[in-house]
């Protein structure tokens, strides 16, 4: 995941917005990363890899915001122009299809926003570089996603296409919905009780159940609007079986160890994204109630 090119100017977005919010692109020092360095970033990859929180094992090191860092302008190439508007585009109808769902049920969905960024950034959940991936930050309720990594999504995770992008975009915004439902704070506290199967176990059935929400949101999308065009499904379903634990595994050490999943099978994605697509009910998404996942 890492990216060589000169830092992006990094892109806030949310609902709608006429007048986007830019921030500064950050290149990291020859000095490296306070308190963690190389290290800990070759252990975040690590947790990358094994389906853990890189957020986490960022901070468990003592990871900070970089001591020296290069704050530069940088001019977006058209194709990272192209991605913002299309990302801008699927932010705006998650919240549509949210915003109404929550509506529905008596409440009132607050708008998460999409941080898109080359090199590295700095979240509430700690300083991440590109190599993170895509996260969601509960602190500030960001969704943080590095611009190259939908060249690596294509070609490393063997799945293209823009529905594939959308999917990554709505799997994300499934962990903001957890977080104002309250699910994301009780797992957080049930696993701090927990041991680390027990814990992995319970990490795994909150990543389904925001594959499941990712769903319920292409459901509602078609229904609304007729976005799915031939193939699109694929494309997500591509998406979430190259993302899954069994996958990344076995390209980076060749084997498999179910014990260790954190985000659940490429099987089990698929599965639960087709779910919340099929029914669009997001009550049919409780993955912690399931027998099967």
């Amino acid at each position: 995941f890492f990216n060589d090119t000169a830092p992006t100017e990094i892109y806030t977005l949310s609902l709608h917005d006429a007048l986007p919010i830019y921030r500064r692109g950050m290149r990291v020092s020859g000095k490296g990363i306070a308190g963690g360095g190389i290290g800990a970033i070759v252990l975040a990859l690590v947790a990358m890899y094994f389906g853990m929180d890189p957020a986490v094992v960022l901070n468990q090191a003592g990871t900070q915001a970089p001591t020296q860092a290069e704050q530069q302008p940088a001019a977006f190439s058209p194709e990272e122009e192209k991605l913002k508007e299309f990302m801008s585009v699927v932010l705006a109808d998650t919240e549509d299809v949210w915003g109404t769902l929550f509506q529905g049920s008596g409440q009132r969905y607050q708008q998460p926003k999409l941080v898109l960024f080359s090199g590295a950034v700095q979240s509430a959940c700690g300083f991440a570089e590109a190599a993170m991936g895509p996260f969601y930050c509960p602190g500030d309720q960001k969704l943080y996603l590095d611009m190259s990594f939908f060249n690596d999504l294509a070609q490393r995770h063997d799945a293209p296409g823009d529905f594939a992008q959308a999917y990554v975009v709505a799997h994300e915004v499934g962990h903001h919905v957890q977080t104002l439902l309250g699910v994301s704070e009780q797992v957080h506290a049930a696993r701090s009780r927990a041991d680390e199967t027990e814990g992995n176990a319970l990490q795994v059935r909150m990543e389904l159940q925001a594959d499941c929400f990712a769903g319920v949101w292409a459901h509602h999308a078609n229904k609304q609007r007729q976005i799915l065009e031939p193939g699109d499904t694929e494309e997500a379903l591509a998406a979430a079986a190259g993302v899954g634990d069994d996958r990344l595994q076995k390209q980076a050490r060749g084997f498999v160890v179910p014990e260790s999943f954190t985000h659940g099978s490429s099987e089990q994605r698929m599965r639960w994204f087709k779910r919340g697509m099929q029914r669009g009910d997001p009550a049919q998404c409780d993955t912690f109630k399931s027998a099967q996942l």
